[in-house]
């Protein structure tokens, strides 16, 4: 797919939507995707290696999907924590449209799905998770996450999944450089993707 049609706000292509069947925290859900968003057709491979190597997410507070798409990183976080808040955060509104919907078939009622500038500038985050959006380039990628990670509550974990060969060893030393309050750790390489951890020092 071409890279800026996902990152648009309002995906120029028309709406087609499908029905696909995917396993969330170990249950068969069928859920709506559609035309315009990453990954419409399953579970890509990165999204994939985050939800298998990140551990058991916090039970409360308010927990961060960075860049959602069609929700399978938010909608697992909802299942698990389901007494905490999940932010379902993505520019394209196509992609927020089908979390919305994907939550109400899964009758999940704690997640907010929105625009970045929706969410409240003061709120801090017990966990971010992400596979950020490598392909809108590296000053694009290094704003979001300037703008995000320091948002991590003290001693709370950010869990990046980022392909090796589109330079997850590279992000990895400019986190090291570029946040000297946060430590990275690489936790997992697995199907040509690494997990990396970003914790916030407390």
């Amino acid at each position: 797919m071409d890279g800026e049609h996902y990152f648009s706000a309002q995906p120029a292509g028309e709406l087609s939507l499908r029905e696909i069947g995917v396993t969330l925290a170990g249950s068969p859900y069928r859920l709506t995707t559609a035309s315009g968003v990453f990954s419409p057709d399953r579970i890509d491979a990165g999204t994939q290696v985050l939800l298998a190597n990140a551990p058991t997410p916090p039970p409360g507070g308010n927990l961060l999907d960075l860049g959602c798409g069609w929700g399978p990183v938010s909608l697992t976080l909802a299942l698990k924590s389901p007494r905490a808040t999940v932010w379902a955060v993505d520019v394209n509104e196509r992609a927020l449209d089908l979390v919305r919907r994907n939550a109400h078939i899964m009758g999940l009622e704690n997640i907010n799905a929105c625009r970045p500038e929706d969410v409240p500038a003061d709120l801090g985050f017990t966990t971010i998770w992400s596979n950020p959006p490598i392909r809108v380039g590296k000053n694009e990628l290094h704003a979001m996450l300037e703008h995000w990670l320091p948002r991590l509550d003290a001693g709370s974990d950010a869990w990046l999944v980022v392909q090796k060969n589109l330079g997850s060893d590279s992000l990895q030393r400019w986190l090291d450089t570029e946040f000297p309050g946060l430590t990275v750790a690489r936790t997992t390489t697995n199907k040509g993707y690494r997990v990396l951890r970003v914790r916030k020092r407390a």
